[in-house]
Order: structure tokens, then C-alpha cells, then sequence
């Protein structure tokens, strides 16, 4: 059974091809086998040009529920670039490279909130729209023109929730394509309860890829998620560059006897969003999760995760007490068993057993995340 191209099916058509499934043992499926070669995941020449086309799509920085007031900001490398996001005073969102215009200096650190950025090496001040406020000594800079030397500004638009980066020149839409079809990812009612970073010993995409299957569950989870839910039973969508995964719970049946169109998912499945080429939204149970996977060497990544209530829900104690139940549950479990797994695989990339990697008709929506990344790396301009 092959999968819409366009949109994404409602949460009854969804119900709906859960229960065709579970009647005759089946799944979504595509029409491709794909064969990806080994050395795409330690190849050098390779993962510089993944890094360069970070830079030249827009990539999702963090949720606009990071930077919800006036002077909050988010800083972090992106790509290998220190950026700094920040919400003006006009409430719009501003994009910067961190780096003070005199001696390169970082002039934000973390997260928070400032009136101004200042850098903490020799005082230089800008404001939030990144213009150059104040120069301690200014007698010492003659000929400095203030309106050259403000914060070096990269694009920054808010979309489904989300900030979006574009460093360079732009190549293509990225994840933005496919994006207008769908209801907004995040809502404004949402809210971050929790967010950290983590570096692992692997390349980038295979976590990406380990997100987006259905045939582990069964050997990968035995404890954790198959007592609830199915061994290869998954909806696979695409929606431009993007794809959404559905796993459903075994507790989805007590819907069969609901109209479709009254069904309500929530607590019975989990969907799981790509948004090409790095991140995942996963809406689980009772909270939301969004990872951001920022890729450091052939073999270290960086993950940057925010936990959010999920939309529509109040967030009230009794809430936000079982979604941080929920993102327990999950860290405590599934996290980490699928983060061994991934381990383990990248230790086996070194074994010199594999030309290429496999990925099946199961595993469509990992098809076509390496379609989309060798499409789009063929876009990319010459250094």
C-alpha cells in the first residue's frame, strides 16, 4: 500500500487504515528497495557537504515556545556556526551570527532574557534588531560606522511553531516544503517543561533513520513499547521533503465502535513528524518531544531536545505532572534502547562488512529521506 505524496490523511483516515491493517496483518508499505552506500556515514568529503547544506536550507533552530517574550534568546552552534536567536522588541524574530563586530567575541551564551547584547570582552553593545548600540572608548575607533558594524543578521521566520535558519543562501525550501499542507506541528498553547543536550558517538542520519521504521519494535523494545503497541504495524506518509510516521497502541481498538470522524487519538498512537533534513516532532501520550540532531564529526552528534505539553491540553499541575511522567517513561526506556541500538550500528560500520545499507519496502520513509538528501546535496553551489 503506497502513501500520500500531498497532505497528510485526518486522525479517522488514519484510525481507519490502522484497523485494514490490523484485519489482515498488514502495513503501509513503499515500492522502493533503496541501497545506501556504507561510506556515506564516514566519508569526510561527504558529511562536509551535509554540513554545508545545513547551512543553505531552513532548518528548524527551536520552537518559538523557547523565545515566547520580548529579549529572550536561544544561542548554539548550528552547523558549526554560533548563532544567537532572539524575539525584538517588535515581537518578531531575529537571527544573528554570535559574534561581537570588533574581535569576534560570542556575545550570548545559552538561553535567556537581555535588554541588550554585551559583549564580556571589551563592552561592545548591540541591540536586540542586532544594531550596534554603544563602543566603550569609542575615542579609540575613529571612522567606525555604527550601521556597518552591527550584529551580522541570518535569515529567521517563525513557521508551524517553529524557528526556522537560513545561513546562506538558500537552495531549496527544505523542510518548509510540504509544511503549508498540513495543520501546524506546534500551537501557541504549547509549552516547554524541559529541554537538554546530549553528544553521542554516531553519525547524524543514523538516528534520524532509527525513528522512522516500525520493524524493531518487536526486537529493539520487547519490554518497553511491544507490550503496547505492534511489531511492524506503521502508517507512512511524505509530505514534501517531510514524512510522518504512525505508531499505533494495541488500546486503538476500543475506537472501532466511534465514528470515524468523532475518533480521538490522543493516548491511543503516537506520530512521529520528519522535517528534512534534521529534526524530529514526536506527539506522544501526554507531552510532545523535539529533537534536533546537529551533526559534529562523521561519528559525534549533538541532540537538542525540547519537551512540550501537547496541543490543546491545559497546562495545569495535574497536566504537566504526567507529561513529565511521559518523558520519563520514555527516556528511561525506548531512548535508550534505541540509542544502543544506533551505537551499535555505527561500531559496525567499521566491520567492513557492508558495501551498502538495505532499507526495505517497510522502511519507506527512510527511502525517502536518502532520496531527498541526494537530491538536494546535488543542489549544492561549488566552493
Amino acid at each position: 500500500m503506497t502513501t500520500l505524496n500531498q497532505g497528510l490523511l485526518s486522525d479517522g483516515e488514519v484510525t481507519e487504515r490502522i484497523f485494514a491493517h490490523i484485519d489482515h496483518r498488514t502495513s503501509d508499505k513503499g515500492d522502493e528497495v533503496w541501497h545506501e552506500p556504507v561510506h556515506h556515514y564516514h566519508s569526510s568529503a561527504r558529511f562536509a557537504d551535509e554540513v554545508r547544506l545545513l547551512k543553505h536550507l531552513p532548518v528548524p533552530f527551536c520552537p518559538s515556545a523557547a523565545i515566547p517574550n520580548v529579549g529572550d534568546y536561544v544561542a548554539r552552534s548550528a552547523a558549526g556556526t554560533p548563532l544567537v536567536v532572539v524575539r525584538s522588541e517588535d515581537g518578531t524574530v531575529k537571527a544573528f551570527r554570535n559574534a561581537c563586530r570588533h574581535r569576534g567575541m560570542q556575545v550570548a551564551q545559552g538561553t535567556g532574557c537581555a535588554k541588550y547584547f554585551v559583549c564580556s570582552y571589551h563592552g561592545w553593545a548591540y541591540r536586540l534588531d542586532g544594531s550596534l548600540q554603544h563602543i566603550p572608548h569609542r575615542q579609540g575607533f575613529p571612522g567606525v560606522d555604527d550601521a556597518h558594524h552591527g550584529l551580522e543578521p541570518v535569515d529567521a521566520i517563525e513557521n508551524h511553531g517553529l524557528i526556522f535558519v537560513t545561513q546562506d543562501t538558500p537552495i531549496g525550501r527544505g523542510a518548509l516544503e510540504g509544511l503549508d499542507e498540513i495543520p501546524d506541528l506546534l500551537t501557541p498553547d504549547q509549552s516547554i517543561f524541559s529541554s537538554n543536550e546530549t553528544t553521542s558517538n554516531v553519525n547524524w542520519k543514523l538516528n534520524m533513520e532509527a525513528n522512522l521504521e516500525g520493524l524493531h519494535i518487536k526486537t529493539t523494545h520487547p519490554e518497553s513499547f511491544f507490550p503496547y503497541g505492534y511489531d511492524n504495524l506503521t502508517i507512512l506518509e511524505s509530505f514534501g521533503n517531510n514524512s510522518r510516521v504512525t505508531f499505533p497502541f494495541r488500546r486503538i481498538e476500543k475506537l472501532r465502535g466511534t465514528p470515524v470522524e468523532a475518533r480521538n487519538v490522543a493516548g491511543q498512537l503516537t506520530y512521529v513528524y520528519h522535517l528534512f533534513p534534521n529534526v524530529a516532532i514526536a506527539v506522544l501520550s501526554n507531552h510532545t518531544s523535539v529533537t534536533i540532531s546537529e551533526p559534529l564529526t562523521t561519528t559525534s552528534t549533538r541532540f537538542i531536545t525540547y519537551r512540550m505539553t501537547n496541543s490543546g491540553e491545559e497546562t495545569d499541575e495535574a497536566n504537566l505532572t504526567r507529561a513529565k511522567r511521559d518523558a520519563g517513561f520514555l527516556a528511561d526506556t525506548g531512548s535508550q534502547e534505541d540509542a544502543a541500538a544506533v551505537r551499535a550500528i555505527q561500531e559496525g560500520l567499521t566491520s567492513g562488512a557492508n558495501k551498502h545499507f538495505t532499507f526495505g519496502h517497510y522502511e519507506k520513509s527512510i527511502v525517502h529521506f536518502h532520496q531527498t538528501l541526494t537530491r538536494t546535496l546535488e543542489r549544492l553551489p561549488t566552493d
